[in-house]
C-alpha cells in the first residue's frame, strides 16, 4: 500500500503539480484549498504519513495548520513540509518554530521534491 501525503496550497495549479509529481513517484495524494479544508479532510478519517503545506492561504495559513497537526497526537510526529514562495531566513525560523520538517522554495523542482519527500517519507508500508 502506498503512503498518503496531503498537500495544501489555495492555487489549484499548484496542488495538481505537486499531486502529479508525487503520484508519478508512487505515493498517494489528497488535496486542499487551505489549512481550514486540510483540517476537515483529516477530521474525515482521512490518514496520512506526510503533509506538504504553503504558507499563504486564506482561512488558514501554513503556520496555524501546523501548530494545529502537533497539538494532535495523530499527527505529532508526522512530516510536515513547506512548500512557498517565502524564502526568508526569519519565515522558515517561524516554520521551524511551529513544527516544520522541511522547507522547499517555489517553483520547485519537480525531482528535488521527490528527493525530499523520499527522505522524510520513505516509501514501502504505509502508517
Amino acid at each position: 500500500m502506498s503512503k498518503k501525503i496531503l498537500t495544501v496550497d489555495d492555487s489549484k495549479t499548484m496542488r495538481e503539480m505537486v499531486s502529479f509529481t508525487l503520484k508519478s513517484a508512487g505515493y498517494d495524494i489528497v488535496e486542499a484549498e487551505d489549512g481550514k479544508a486540510a483540517l476537515e479532510v483529516l477530521s474525515g478519517g482521512t490518514k496520512v504519513d506526510a503533509v506538504i503545506t504553503d504558507l499563504n492561504m486564506p482561512n488558514m495559513n501554513g503556520f496555524e495548520l501546523i501548530r494545529a497537526l502537533r497539538g494532535n497526537p495523530t499527527y505529532k510526529f508526522t512530516p510536515i513540509l513547506m512548500l512557498t514562495t517565502e524564502g526568508d531566513g526569519t519565515k522558515k525560523e517561524e516554520g521551524k518554530a511551529a513544527g516544520a520538517t522541511g522547507w522547499i522554495v517555489k517553483p520547485f523542482n519537480p525531482q528535488k521534491l521527490v528527493e525530499v519527500v523520499m527522505k522524510v517519507c520513505p516509501k514501502g508500508a504505509a502508517a
